[in-house]
């Protein structure tokens, strides 16, 4: 596992900063080489995007809307997996670098943010709905977190987090976006 999240590490680090930093060692910006086969499942999001949230209160009673972030997702190495690079309004930024493992038909994610130390491992795996359900591997959160992404169209896509106090059997939604096409 340690050799995993260090290979996850260096990958991920390479193309944040090849991506920002205009090198053409890491082929960037062909959104057509993850729009084939399972690679589509998050080849959609490809873009950037301007999100509007909302948090539930502490006490459950209320949606509130939360500072807004950006979010921009690309395609790296000619298909083999799509980065995005989470840039919220008031707090920290993250990545998470995202491949498609066919002997599982299942995403591997690897997410990071700024100022927590190693990566988090996440599974994923597209629904019979379309919509995109994502589990935390390793380290498991508490209490426990799923992610679901729902189907993008013209004017965006949406997400929402919800979290379990017992075991994964009721899921209550604690966060959520929509996102719309930038301008940037």
């Amino acid at each position: 596992m340690r050799n995993y999240r260090t290979a996850i590490a260096g990958v991920a680090a390479l193309f944040s900063l090849c991506a920002y930093a205009g090198e053409s060692a890491v082929p960037l910006g062909d959104k057509e080489a993850c729009m084939q086969g399972p690679l589509a499942e998050f080849g959609q999001y490809i873009g950037n995007w301007d999100i509007r949230d909302s948090q539930l209160s502490k006490d459950g009673s209320e949606w509130t809307d939360a500072a807004g972030a950006r979010w921009n997702f690309v395609c790296i190495g000619d298909g083999t997996a799509v980065q995005d690079f989470w840039m919220p309004n008031d707090g920290p930024v993250g990545t998470n670098l995202r491949t498609y493992n066919s002997e599982s038909e299942s995403w591997d994610i690897a997410w990071t943010t700024e100022g927590v130390p190693g990566f988090a491992h996440i599974g994923a795996k597209q629904d019979e709905h379309g919509n995109i359900v994502m589990h935390y591997k390793s380290p498991i959160p508490t209490p426990l977190r799923r992610i679901t992404f729902f189907p993008a169209d013209a004017d965006g896509w949406k997400w929402k987090l919800e979290m379990s106090t017992d075991d994964g059997e009721n899921w209550f939604e604690v966060y959520r976006i929509a996102a719309t096409p930038s301008d940037n």
